[in-house]
Parts: C-alpha cells; sequence; structure tokens
C-alpha cells in the first residue's frame, strides 16, 4: 500500500513529459510554463518533506500519510480541470505538497517496521518503485493519451490518480498499522521553509526565464542571490538549533559521512537522470513526429533495467556497500552516452528503437545506484528521526529534479534557439545530463576513498559519529 501511494505521486514526476506537447498546444503554453508545470511539483514536493516526516515522526505516520494522499488525490483533479497553463502550474505545486506529506512517511515506515537484510530488501523494493515510476511515466501517460485522444487527453493524466488515490485511501484507512511515533515534538521551522524555497526559485529563475534568450544574456545575479540565500539558510539553521528550537534540516545528521555524502550524491545523480526524459520525449514528439505512445515506449526500456536491478542492488548493498552505488552511475553514465552517440549517427525515423540498448544499460544503473545509496545513507540513523532523515535525502531529490530539468532544458531550448535541430538539442542536453552523474559519481568515489582511508586510522583516532 505504501509503495503503490509513493509510486502515484513519484509517477508524476515523469508522466507529464510525454504529454507536455499536448499541454502546449491545449492551453498555449511556453517553453518556460512547461518547464514550470514539471519543477513547481518537484520544488514543492521537495520544500514540504522535511516538515512532513518531522509531523510524521512526532504525531503519527499513519495520519500524515493520509492526509498527503487526499491532498495529492485533490489537486490532481483541479490540475486535470485547469483552464490555463497557470491554473496547471498551481495545481502542481499543490500536488507537490500533497507528495511531500506523504513520501517520507513510506521511508519511516520501512524503517519503523524493518531491520538488517530485511530493511535493505524494503529499500530495494522502494527504490525499485522510484526508479520505475519515474522511467515508466512516459509510456503510461504515452497509452493514456493513445486511449483517450483528442486534445484534451493530456487532463486524463492527471485524472487517472483520482480513482487510484480514491481507492488508496480506503484500502490505506483498513490496512495502515498506528505506530505510536515515540516523540512529541512536531515543532516546525517556516522561516528555514521560506528561506530554503526563496533561495531555490531564485537560482531556477535565469534556467526557467526566456527559453529565447542566449545563456549569456540571462539574469545570473538572480542565481548569485540564491546561493547567498543558501548561505543565509544554514545560518539560520544553526541558530535555530542553538536556540534550541527544531530546524527544517537538522544538520547535524551531515556529520556523518554515509549521511552527508549519500544525499549529495543523490541531488547530483536526480538532477542528472530525471532530465533525459523531459528532452527525450520532447525531441521524439515535437522534433520527430513519433506519436506519445511510441515516444513513451522509448522509456520503456529505461524502465525494465531500472526495477530489475534495484532488486538486485537492495540484496548486493550488504555485501558490497559503495561499490555497488558507484558500479550504478559507471552504468548509467555509459548509457547516457551511449545514447547521445546513437542519437547522431542513426535517422530521427528509428532513434527510438535504436536507444533501446544503451537506455536499458542506462536504466540499470539507476537501479543499482537509487536504492543501495538510500539504505547507505541512512544506515546510521536512528529509528525514531527516520522520517525526518528519509525527508531531507528525499529534499535532495526532488531539489536536484527541478535544477537539473531547469539546467537541461535552459541549455535545450537555447540550442534550438540558436537555430539548432531537435536532435543536436538533445545530443547536448544528454551530455549535460551526462556531466551532473559524473558529479554524482565523484561523491560516491570520495566516500569510497574517506572510507579507505578511515579503517587504515588507529581505532582511537577514527572519526566518531555523532549521538
Amino acid at each position: 500500500m505504501c509503495l503503490t501511494s509513493g509510486f502515484l505521486t513519484l509517477l508524476d514526476v515523469s508522466i507529464v513529459n510525454v504529454a507536455l506537447p499536448s499541454i502546449e498546444r491545449g492551453l498555449d503554453a511556453s517553453a518556460s510554463q512547461l518547464q514550470w508545470i514539471l519543477t513547481g511539483y518537484a520544488l514543492s514536493f521537495g520544500l514540504v518533506l522535511v516538515s512532513a516526516g518531522r509531523i510524521g515522526d512526532a504525531r503519527g505516520r499513519r495520519r500524515a500519510f493520509l492526509v498527503g494522499l487526499g491532498v495529492f488525490t485533490l489537486a490532481s483533479l483541479i490540475a486535470g480541470l485547469a483552464p490555463t497553463a497557470e491554473w496547471l502550474t498551481a495545481a502542481r505545486v499543490l500536488q507537490g505538497v500533497g507528495a511531500g506529506i506523504l513520501n517520507p512517511q513510506v521511508a519511516g515506515f520501512i524503517q519503523a517496521l524493518f531491520s538488517g537484510p530485511e530493511r535493505g530488501r524494503a529499500f530495494g523494493a522502494l527504490g525499485a518503485s522510484i526508479g520505475l515510476s519515474t522511467a515508466v511515466g512516459p509510456l503510461a501517460g504515452g497509452l493514456i493519451l493513445e486511449l483517450v485522444g483528442g486534445p484534451d487527453a493530456w487532463r486524463w493524466v492527471f485524472l487517472v490518480n483520482i480513482p487510484v488515490g480514491g481507492l488508496a485511501l480506503v484500502l490505506a484507512l483498513r490496512l495502515l498499522p498506528k505506530i505510536d511515533p515515540g516523540r512529541r515534538d512536531s515543532r516546525l521551522d517556516p522561516v528555514g521553509v521560506l528561506l530554503l524555497a526563496v533561495a531555490v526559485v531564485l537560482i531556477l529563475l535565469p534556467l526557467l526565464g526566456d527559453s529565447g534568450a542566449a545563456l549569456t544574456n540571462r539574469p545570473w545575479w538572480l542565481a548569485a542571490t540564491g546561493l547567498a540565500g543558501l548561505g543565509l539558510f544554514v545560518g539560520w539553521e544553526r541558530r535555530l538549533a542553538r536556540l534550541g528550537g527544531a530546524p527544517v534540516i537538522d544538520l547535524r545528521l551531515f556529520r556523518h559521512r554515509s549521511y552527508a555524502l549519500g544525499a549529495l550524491l543523490a541531488l547530483c545523480y536526480f538532477a542528472g537522470f530525471t532530465s533525459i526524459f523531459f528532452v527525450l520525449t520532447l525531441t521524439l514528439q515535437a522534433g520527430l513526429d513519433y506519436s506519445p505512445l511510441g515516444a513513451g515506449l522509448a522509456a520503456t526500456p529505461f524502465a525494465i533495467g531500472g526495477a530489475l536491478a534495484a532488486i538486485g542492488g537492495g540484496r548486493l548493498v550488504a555485501r558490497a556497500g559503495r561499490w555497488v552505488v558507484v558500479a550504478g552511475l559507471v552504468l548509467s553514465i555509459v548509457g547516457v552516452l551511449a545514447t547521445a552517440y546513437v542519437a547522431t549517427v542513426v535517422d530521427g525515423s528509428v532513434l527510438g528503437w535504436a536507444i533501446a540498448l544503451p537506455q536499458l544499460v542506462a536504466g540499470a544503473g539507476s537501479g543499482l545506484a537509487i536504492s543501495p545509496n538510500q539504505t547507505l545513507t541512512l544506515s546510521q540513523v536512528p529509528v525514531e528521526g527516520g522520517g525526518s532523515a528519509a525527508g531531507v535525502v528525499q529534499t535532495g531529490q526532488r531539489i536536484g529534479t527541478a535544477l537539473g530539468i531547469a539546467a537541461v532544458g535552459a541549455v535545450f531550448f537555447a540550442r534550438l534557439a540558436d537555430g539548432g535541430d531537435y536532435v543536436s538539442a538533445l545530443v547536448v542536453a544528454l551530455l549535460v545530463c551526462a556531466a551532473l552523474m559524473a558529479m554524482a559519481l565523484a561523491v560516491g568515489l570520495s566516500d569510497l576513498w574517506l572510507g579507505r582511508r578511515a579503517r587504515r586510522l588507529p581505532p582511537a583516532t577514527r572519526p566518531v559519529p555523532p549521538g
């Protein structure tokens, strides 16, 4: 039940990709508005996660899960009936709020109900649902558009959530256990949430502005202001912690090497891999006249590889640790680079089939990277703080998704504005995706090196994790 509901909310990260050309025509949406429809969901999703995780820890995960699922289902109805692109963007933001409330409860249930190897397998199933939902979204969207047909078929990409969400609500009421939260500290940090939101939006604005403007002519001073805002956010969080408050992000968690590097790795990797489907589906449909179903089928090999590898990755992580994640990242980068190469040498009419093997490889790498990284990142976190700690990791994933779509989309649309065709824009965008994944690989290798160095130190001089 938890995985199904989490799958539904994560599916909405990517299912909209294949509907973007239809939304563009139906609502006369600009390229910038299309990016906001995607990033608005990812950003609000991420900003709510940590506070929702803390509320779940303190007041009960079952209650928070039900509220999140209800908000998500209601927002799906609003999105499906949206008369303008602005209405749709607002509905997507509300959808993200519901998803952000729900998702940390899923990881929190796993932390509370499983331990040892069973927890690794449970997180493996969670990782499979994350990877599968993101990759299978374009195929699901393509099927919906194909079956419904007509200019308003894109609305059913959102409306289909209503019966599924309603059934999930009924089953959750009957099946979800009531777990004693163990602590009652439900204090929130609205100032911290606001500072983080403003900082991230300022960073996004130059990337999500006029798609026809050259990258060098965009207001990058806004991004610099956003980076300064992140510094202000960190300062506020530290001050609040010193005063005995409840900061939105407990910075003490980052004293654990596994947690700090795992969260950073997740941010970089999600910035890279979730952006692939945005530019790929636009290229196939708008540039090469593929049907929505044809564009969705092109993403299926990634979904298959990701789901199968995630199951095995959950079992391997107990024996091989961070090496599993590093191997997955290498496979993902190889698959993305191979996809870019194939796009330059084959005819556009067969591109969807020609990239099947590279996408299968990239998907397998994704499955090996996501769920093992989740397990390793949370391995040293106390069970009672599992929901909020997992929320921080997922916040990084969602903010990474928003930043990745903005950055990759900016390069993609700038290439088109400069007179390039869709295939050349796709190739450049995929290279940016691979670069973001390479940043995640560098983080993973750093963790391996630091771990090996720590093991060589005498026991008395080894770093002691904070209690």
